[in-house]
């Protein structure tokens, strides 16, 4: 049937939007399971309806134009209600339904993320979850997640915030036995700069900080690195330190396990830093159904330790 309203249908909003999240045609169309030919038309469609061009398109990139951008912010909030509104409808006789979108550092998916979504689903069997795994701080919204995950960054005075997982973690150093009998025990942070250290690389290009704390005094530590990993990699940087390539700087409760076996030995204990364990965060101006029930379940969990 032909669309004869003098607005665009919202499929076609719903393409435009996600070729903006994704960058590109190709990108957009797998998200969408649409052919890369579909979501071109769809997008030409649109800027023919409304007369202007939405993106600047290169052999390289494919970059939104100022009409393109204020259409974007617009239309983002609206689209979410509406999917919020429609997943409340669904979920009207009781059952949950709909798809929860999370973006999350990959900090959260080794030992908390995973058995929380492992309960939830367990017990919605009619909800659908995307993690998008990224360590950069990004707008939840733009990139058409409900909520997100992050440590103590800034949040947006209209983003809630409420703890998910431990309220506090340690970061802690260790190495194994056969390097320390090699290369011998750091006394205090400053020692590690003659020390050979595995360090992780954020998706920003950045080398994560090795910070330090005793009695009030903080230390933040640039030590050479002998292997540089992504910062995903964690579990290869433990392994590598077991192997004894060096020190490791990471999350105590990775390194706990391997610390118990004896694979590795802690390392400046009295200096490991305790920071606040990871938020979920999300909008103030609407929560869909599936949000809801996640974040209640969240706060069932909680009690429950």
């Amino acid at each position: 049937m032909a669309n004869n309203s003098p607005f665009p249908p919202m499929d076609d909003l719903a393409v435009f939007l996600a070729v903006r999240r994704a960058g590109g045609f190709r990108v957009a169309a797998r998200w969408l399971h649409l052919s890369p030919s579909t979501v071109s038309e769809t997008v030409s469609r649109l800027e023919a309806g409304l007369g202007v061009p939405l993106f600047t398109r290169t052999t390289r990139s494919v970059q939104l134009t100022e009409a393109g951008r204020a259409l974007a912010e617009r239309i983002e909030p609206v689209m979410s209600e509406a999917r919020a509104a429609l997943d409340e409808a669904a979920s009207s006789k009781g059952q949950v339904r709909g798809r929860i979108k999370l973006n999350v550092p990959g900090a959260v998916m080794v030992d908390i993320l995973p058995p929380l979504l492992d309960g939830f689903l367990a017990r919605h069997p009619d909800v659908q979850a995307e993690i998008m795994v990224d360590d950069r701080l990004v707008d939840i919204t733009a990139v058409g997640c409900d909520a997100g995950i992050r440590y103590d960054e800034h949040l947006a005075q209209d983003m809630i915030a409420v703890p998910i997982g431990p309220r506090t973690q340690w970061a802690a150093l260790a190495a194994a036995p056969g390097y320390l009998e090699r290369r011998g025990t750091p006394r205090h942070p400053r020692d590690l700069m003659d020390h050979d250290c595995i360090r992780a690389r954020f998706a920003s290009g950045a080398l994560s900080e090795w910070e330090f704390e005793r009695d009030g005094e903080v230390l933040i530590v640039d030590p050479p690195a002998r292997i540089v990993m992504a910062s995903g990699g964690a579990a290869a940087m433990i392994d590598l330190a077991i192997a004894g390539h060096g020190m490791v700087h990471t999350f105590r409760n990775w390194l706990e396990p391997h610390m118990q076996s004896g694979a590795l030995v802690p390392v400046l204990a009295d200096w490991w830093q305790e920071f606040d364990g990871p938020k979920l965060y999300f909008s103030s101006r609407f929560m869909p159904t599936v949000l809801r029930a996640f974040i209640d379940f969240i706060a069932e969990k909680r009690g429950q330790a």
